[in-house]
């Protein structure tokens, strides 16, 4: 079996070859998402400038959550972070997975966000 240690090691090393094949721009920023043990996380990111444009979790205060390391946590941040997109006139983006496996509440995050209106 991997260590915790280990697996992390291994998601950074998929995250930066995922990296190495896009970047946001300012047309089409990048869509970023994280997964702790207990929280999800999610950034709109413009990589020319080095910029985060917007960003939602489970642990914003509007957020009415019995748990925070589920699916339907997951569906809430990207409806969150789609809304706050819209919001500030971003439309389409690129998503980045983290190197994450794109299933379960990843999967469900990408999903919510397409569904309240962003576009990748």
């Amino acid at each position: 079996m991997v260590s915790k240690k280990n697996k992390a090691e291994l998601r950074r090393k998929k995250h930066a070859r995922i990296r190495n094949r896009f970047s946001g721009t300012p047309e089409r920023p990048r869509l970023a998402v994280f997964r702790s043990d207990k929280h999800m996380y999610a950034q709109i990111i413009d990589d020319a400038v080095g910029n985060t444009l917007c960003a939602a979790s489970t642990l914003d205060k509007d957020a009415k959550l019995a748990k925070t390391d589920n699916v339907e946590a997951a569906k809430y941040v990207g409806k969150a972070i789609a809304e706050k997109a819209k919001s500030k006139g971003i439309s389409e983006v690129v998503f980045d997975r983290g190197g994450f496996l794109y299933h379960g509440k990843v999967q469900a995050l990408a999903d919510a966000a397409r569904e309240a209106g962003l576009v990748f």
